[in-house]
């Protein structure tokens, strides 16, 4: 091998090592900003049982509502949906209004435990989805409420708001939890999930925002 084609050869190996290292330098890990729409899909680490559903949401109860985060530590109404179902490897979008274009359709007296609720507004023209919530029986929901500021438990028999503006609901998981319903009549967006290497969610600790919609 003459010298030129050595000096060649070691120049393409310099310029191949430096390129691996400057795109490792690329991943700089964000700091956490209000609002942080990066979405970080939730590690799969429990089975899809109606169990689990509960174990979560009893672990999540009291934490913070905070706009677009998907937890651990804070939701808002369709983060705390797409964690829960994240968890047990049912992957659905991010958004409420998303979500609720996927599973299948059941009416509001059929509810089991685990179904989604979506809201929108009380007036039966708009079918505009705003709110989501996690069906617990006898007319208790789960939801993170931007009004509460926290993952809380409501009744619609209590808060009759809620019944007026329930605009469709949703099975992802069958009652027997043999079946899975992820299929969507309507085209879905695109989501974009990052690493958290790339991101920083809001974390226990941190100041709450002024509004809890931005």
């Amino acid at each position: 091998m003459t010298l030129q084609k050595v000096t060649y050869l070691l120049f393409v190996l310099i310029f191949v090592l430096s390129s691996c290292t400057s795109s490792k330098k690329k991943i700089i890990k964000q700091p956490y900003h209000y609002p942080n729409y990066s979405i970080i899909k939730p590690a799969v680490s429990l089975a899809p049982k109606r169990i689990n559903i509960q174990k979560l949401l009893l672990s999540y109860l009291g934490k913070p509502y905070v706009w677009a985060e998907e937890g651990p530590d804070a939701f808002d109404c369709s983060g705390l949906t797409y964690n829960i179902y994240g968890k047990m490897g049912i992957i659905i979008p991010r958004t409420a209004s998303e979500q609720a274009k996927m599973g299948k359709s059941i009416t509001f007296d059929r509810l089991h435990y685990g179904d989604l609720i979506f809201f929108g507004s009380s007036s039966r023209r708009n079918g505009r989805i705003t709110h989501v919530g996690i069906y617990l029986g006898d007319n208790w929901f789960a939801h993170a409420s931007s009004g509460s500021r926290r993952v809380t438990v409501s009744n619609f028999l209590k808060e009759t708001t809620y019944r007026k503006r329930v605009k469709v609901c949703k099975r992802y998981l069958s009652q027997d939890e043999r079946k899975k319903y992820i299929t969507c009549t309507v085209p879905l967006k695109k989501m974009k999930v990052v690493d958290k290497r790339y991101t920083s969610p809001w974390k226990k600790g941190m100041k709450l925002p002024r509004k809890a919609v931005p």
